[in-house]
């Protein structure tokens, strides 16, 4: 595979001298969680706790920092690639130890993969050997969930541990282990769970799958599609209750679990909602202050659910994390609630600019880091630069351009190749330049999608125009969904 990659760089300018502090010291943190694992570059999790790579957060992670570095993106995806078991299983994490890899198959993790490895494409200059590649990987592991994940034949995939899911020390999960060797199920307090999260992880991999096969020609998207459809189609059978707006985990008696878990925003991060699923769980749960939408957004269970715990550890039993903040720019960005999704980043940034600490977890009561011990948590770091990007600035998304300005004056600068991307902003106003041409000029608010000869696709009013005012006062663009998952806006140019 010719793994020839876009040069690439970023510079942010802004007169908001706290954002501009946190703003370079989250490009120096970055640059200190690169390491070489055996030939491969890559991006770490990060702080003294996660000194390896997890698929929960790498390949994510990787791809927001291809803006900045497309070869060490690419190593957070190959590094999983390359050391699939040759029954599909791809590592939960890897680490490198004493000159060698040491890969981790007692995990599913968070599974944050096969989106970010497919949009890696468009950053390796159409480097169809990377696609093929990517496919023989993602069907395998697909083929992998299925032959062992469903033993009772219910069309719903189990979890078997705690890190299946990533949620350390959870409340949730009972007595359960946090890993699992082996294909053989285990028999804990109530896991195996059917677990909505496994299913978006088979959801994801499928839609991919599907992309793939269409690039590639090779006459498999319509079967891929429909596996998917297939998947979307148990999990809200299964999984979904329609009286609560939500979906629950059942245990391994088919008893449903009952805590309001964020997982279902992980569903919508993986694609596996339909659009009235998505608005059902955001209008009666998400913005709802006495549930996710808290002074520090986002607990890991409901605030006024008797299993939630704040407790200020490594815990997803209650504490919102910086690894939700991540998934939830990229599940609320598929469904089109652009607002939404500037307001939690607008939150998550003012607690930085306070306290410029880069940790796991937050007090969603009092809005400050906990866990402060362990700055340096990748995500955390690389939030920072993904809601700069998506909010003050220019970014890639596969072949077009996305722009996007908030109120403020400063200027982004996105480099691929020999290419500058430059979005300015004052006065409400903003400002695009593909090689110092203007190409557009709107008002702050308005997300711009060009294509990468800097043509405008489509506008989308984030603020006004095309939204309109839900019973809580946050506003959410009403569009479509396209039959790929993407958002069809209502105006377009």
């Amino acid at each position: 595979m010719n793994d020839r990659m876009l040069q690439t760089g970023v510079c942010f300018q802004t007169t908001d001298r706290a954002h501009q502090e946190v703003y370079d010291l989250a490009v120096r943190r970055a640059r200190k969680n690169i390491f070489d694992f055996g030939g491969t570059q890559v991006m770490i999790e990060g702080s003294d706790m996660y000194r390896g790579v997890w698929i929960e957060t790498q390949p994510m992670g990787g791809e927001i920092y291809a803006a900045y570095d497309a070869r060490v993106a690419l190593g957070n995806q190959l590094i999983f690639m390359r050391n699939a078991r040759a029954d599909g299983r791809l590592p939960g994490a890897i680490f490198f130890e004493e000159g060698a890899l040491r890969c981790r198959y007692d995990m599913l993790q968070g599974y944050c993969f096969p989106q970010h490895a497919l949009n890696m494409y468009y950053w390796t200059d159409g480097d169809k050997g990377y696609l093929e590649e990517l496919y023989a990987v993602l069907r395998a592991h697909d083929e992998y969930l299925w032959k062992w994940r469903d033993p009772a034949g219910r069309g719903c995939l189990q979890s078997w541990c705690v890190w299946d899911t990533g949620e350390d020390n959870s409340v949730r999960f009972g007595r359960a282990q946090d890993s699992w060797e082996g294909e053989t199920p285990p028999d804990f307090e109530r896991m195996p769970f059917y677990s909505m999260d496994i299913m978006g992880y088979s959801y994801d991999g499928r839609a991919a799958l599907a992309e793939i096969s269409r690039l590639l020609h090779n006459g498999e998207e319509g079967m891929w599609r429909a596996r998917a459809e297939y998947v979307a189609r148990r999990l809200k059978e299964y999984l979904w209750r329609e009286k609560r707006g939500a979906c629950f985990d059942r245990d391994k008696t088919g008893a449903f679990t009952e805590p309001l878990v964020h997982n279902n925003l992980r569903c919508m991060y993986h694609g596996a909602f339909s659009a009235d699923m998505a608005q059902r769980f955001v209008r009666e749960h998400l913005i709802d202050p006495e549930e996710f939408y808290t002074p520090f957004p986002l607990p890991s269970i409901a605030a006024n659910d008797p299993a939630f715990r704040n407790l200020g550890e490594n815990n997803w039993s209650g504490q919102p994390q910086s690894l939700t903040y991540q998934r939830a720019l990229f599940a609320l960005e598929r469904y089109g609630y652009y607002s939404l999704a500037a307001e939690l980043a607008q939150t998550y940034l003012r607690v930085m600019k306070e306290y410029k600490l880069f940790v796991q977890q937050f007090d969603p009561f009092l809005a400050k880091p906990t866990m402060a011990s362990h700055d340096g948590y990748g995500p955390a770091v690389l939030n920072v630069l993904a809601f700069t990007s998506h909010f003050y600035g220019v970014f890639k998304r596969r072949s077009s351009m996305v722009w996007t300005g908030s109120e403020g004056e400063y200027s982004f600068e996105q480099r691929i190749g020999a290419r500058r991307y430059r979005l300015e902003a004052e006065k409400g106003q903003m400002a695009g330049f593909l090689d110092g041409k203007e190409c557009f000029r709107v008002r702050t608010g308005v997300r711009v999608v060009t294509d990468a000869d800097g043509r405008v696709l489509s506008l989308i009013g984030v603020e006004g125009g095309d939204v309109r005012m839900t019973k809580s006062g946050h506003t959410m663009f009403e569009g479509e969904l396209t039959k790929d998952g993407a958002v069809q806006p209502m105006s377009a140019l």
